[in-house]
């Protein structure tokens, strides 16, 4: 027995209406969005810069280590 499904027409917004209305959604959530001050953006991003700066050194003495420790392994 074959089913027959009843089918509602659907009236689905067109590609224009999409985009409004995403976008719409996009400005509604960003004016929520409790943004940062300058200072606390400033401090934040020096803060980043001093970790990866150092965090890069630490890898930096690491991987000399390694090679050298390498080296005297194989004798080269």
């Amino acid at each position: 027995m074959a089913r027959n499904p009843i089918r509602t027409a659907v009236q689905r917004p067109s590609a224009g209406q999409i985009s409004l209305s995403f976008f719409g959604g996009v400005i509604s959530e960003l004016r929520k969005v409790n943004w940062p001050s300058r200072e606390q953006t400033t401090r934040l991003t020096v803060l980043v810069l001093v970790v990866s700066v150092v965090i890069g050194a630490i890898l930096g003495l690491i991987d000399i280590g390694f090679a050298r420790l390498f080296a005297l392994v194989t004798g080269g």
